[in-house]
């Protein structure tokens, strides 16, 4: 585990500023890299201080946890239910969405509510599903109830229902909104490995806050462990906000330390991250990439934004992320993460090197895929990622 006591925190407006004298691509081959400078003028959301909606959104997301743990810990055949899409939706997957809906929107009174989310209660509302919402409610007041300190009392279905459609904001550049995705790596979740509960917000279309509650995650690194739940069990609850650095504790409640990304500037020592699930990524057009840039430790195969978080500590070098074509990113799989992993010092960035962009809507728009890895090894990245990309094209 990386962790930094001296380093300044990366500053958005300069994501993507290479630190190097000697950069080794072109400018007309990456010209958007080095088109980047350091505004004069301040952003809007850079001077203001997003603490009241932080401690918010740690108390929301560690009691999703808490519910989700319950869940894993005794996964009944009956909490697994298919949705339109087909992948796996959970009773905690609707549980952890209805708690951080009702925690968020309780603490913060005072400002308007916006909340872009996976799940709405279309399926839960069908006559079929009712055993289920009821199982849904007992768990969200049972967690609710778990906490001591909310004086509140115990919700109805309808009000569990109302909590988790509140998560049907669009989003977009203007205003404030929550991205929530309740549980990131449902498959995971399901076999009982790395799963996550990510949330962040947005301010005028930018990530300025994220929490990645990552309940099987070990506070010691991954790389050369087992990435199932290990003997550390405590779980991993990582957090930033936008110029403020990225921290890490336990979803126990340790003290927090700040992280930082791995300082590894030479490719063949870094290890990389990518999608456990092939379906979700290329894992082939990785390897390719992998061989280009001389990577010589095998791949590091684990679900959802637990990826981001490991990362953010220095656990590997670099998370390569290309779904198939045609599939469309949506914000919630990435906002919170981003945000981790750039206060933490690194870059996340499509295969051209452009910047993630969460204001417009659900939908990232992207070219290829998406590369995360500190800013010393971008250009390298970056370029055996074209080169693969073209490859991979030829041989169709």
């Amino acid at each position: 585990m990386s962790v930094s006591f001296g380093h300044a925190p990366l500053r958005r407006g300069a994501l993507l500023h290479i630190n190097s004298t000697k950069p080794p691509l072109s400018k007309l081959k990456f010209p958007f890299l080095f088109s980047l400078s350091f505004s004069t003028r301040t952003p809007p959301v850079a001077s203001m201080s997003y603490d009241k909606q932080l401690a918010a959104a740690k108390k929301a997301a560690s009691l999703a946890a808490r519910l989700c743990q319950k869940v894993q810990k005794a996964l009944l055949q009956s909490d697994v239910q298919s949705k339109s899409d087909e992948s796996p939706v959970t009773v905690a997957d609707y549980g952890s969405q209805a708690i951080i809906s009702f925690i968020l929107e309780k603490e913060l009174q005072s400002v308007p509510f916006s909340l872009v989310a996976e799940e709405d209660s279309g399926d839960l509302r069908k006559e079929e599903s009712r055993e289920t919402l009821h199982r849904i409610t007992e768990l969200v007041n049972e967690t609710l109830a778990s906490d001591g300190k909310l004086n509140i009392s115990p919700l109805s279905e309808e009000d569990v229902l109302t909590a988790i459609d509140n998560g049907k904001s669009e989003g977009g550049p203007h205003g404030q909104h929550w991205v929530l995705d309740p549980i990131d790596g449902t498959k995971g979740f399901v076999r009982g490995d790395q799963y996550a509960i990510a949330l962040a917000l947005l301010d005028e279309g930018k990530v300025v806050l994220g929490v990645l509650s990552c309940p099987n995650l070990p506070l010691t690194s991954i790389v050369t462990g087992n990435t199932s739940i290990l003997e550390d069990k405590a779980g991993s609850l990582f957090y930033a906000q936008v110029d403020c650095g990225t921290y890490m504790e336990s979803l126990d409640g340790s003290p927090p330390k700040k992280v930082h990304v791995t300082t590894i500037e030479n490719t063949e020592e870094a290890s990389f991250f990518e999608s456990f699930e092939a379906a979700h990524s290329s894992h082939g057009l990785s390897s390719l990439i992998a061989r280009k840039l001389g990577v010589k430790a095998p791949p590091v195969r684990i679900d959802s934004q637990a990826k981001y978080g490991a990362l953010s500590r220095g656990d590997g070098a670099i998370y390569l992320r290309f779904p198939r074509k045609g599939y469309r990113e949506k914000i919630w799989d990435h906002a919170a993460g981003y945000i981790v992993v750039a206060e933490a010092g690194g870059v996340a960035t499509d295969a051209s090197g452009v910047p993630l962009d969460f204001s417009k809507g659900k939908y990232l728009d992207l070219d290829t895929g998406i590369i995360v890895t500190n800013q010393k090894l971008l250009p390298a990245v970056l370029e055996a990622v074209q080169e693969s990309i073209k490859e991979a094209a030829s041989s169709l």
